[in-house]
């Protein structure tokens, strides 16, 4: 490669399932860049964000399910913008580990993640079925 090469790989003024993205919180602004890693066959808790945050998956798979019940599939290369102050998950359905690099573009004063501590049949019918 003999040049400088730039690829936008998401730019977006909504999150993965078509909904608008808020404004920016206000206070002082804080990055976070989290390397996750979900293990083969397994589920990360039901959460939400409170912050604007995009990802990168590096490695494997990943299946992300709102609270509508609306699906993104993801694989390595793909990019993904968030959901914001809204119930999801990811699962890992194959047999190697997934891996995201993700941005949250927060303030000092908010976590990134909030857990929803419920069974998922407790949160949204429509989650009843992957129990």
């Amino acid at each position: 490669m003999d040049k400088i090469e730039s690829v936008t790989l998401i730019e977006t003024t909504k999150s993965w399932n078509g909904k608008a993205l808020p404004q920016y919180p206000k206070g002082k602004p804080k990055v976070t860049i989290l390397k996750i890693t979900i293990p083969p066959h397994s589920r990360l808790n039901i959460h939400k964000h409170p912050v604007i945050n995009a990802g990168v998956l590096t490695k494997g798979e990943l299946t992300v399910v709102d609270e509508e019940n609306n699906t993104l599939q993801l694989k390595a290369g793909d990019a993904l913008v968030e959901l914001v102050n809204s119930c999801h998950f990811g699962e890992n359905n194959g047999d190697s580990p997934a891996e995201i690099i993700v941005f949250y573009a927060g303030t000092d004063a908010l976590p990134i993640t909030v857990e929803e501590n419920r069974k998922f049949s407790e949160c949204y019918s429509a989650w009843k079925t992957t129990e």
